[in-house]
């Protein structure tokens, strides 16, 4: 049986990874400020599926609104 202090250590390691990729997502995306930017950046996540872009879509149309 596996030691559930080194499974919650695992699972609290993966949460971590996730988040600060998240913060480094939405870094990168801050930087398309312009419209033209916007624009172009809403052509490259119309070439994948709206699941695989569903998160930064979502967080693009968050800062339309603020």
């Amino acid at each position: 049986m596996e030691n559930t202090s080194s499974t919650l250590g695992r699972r609290l390691t993966a949460i971590r990874e996730t988040r600060a990729a998240r913060r480094t997502l939405r870094h990168e995306l801050d930087s398309y400020t312009t419209q033209s930017e916007l624009n172009d950046l809403e052509a490259i996540l119309d070439r994948h599926s709206d699941e695989d872009t569903a998160d930064i879509r979502r967080y693009l149309a968050s800062r339309r609104v603020a």
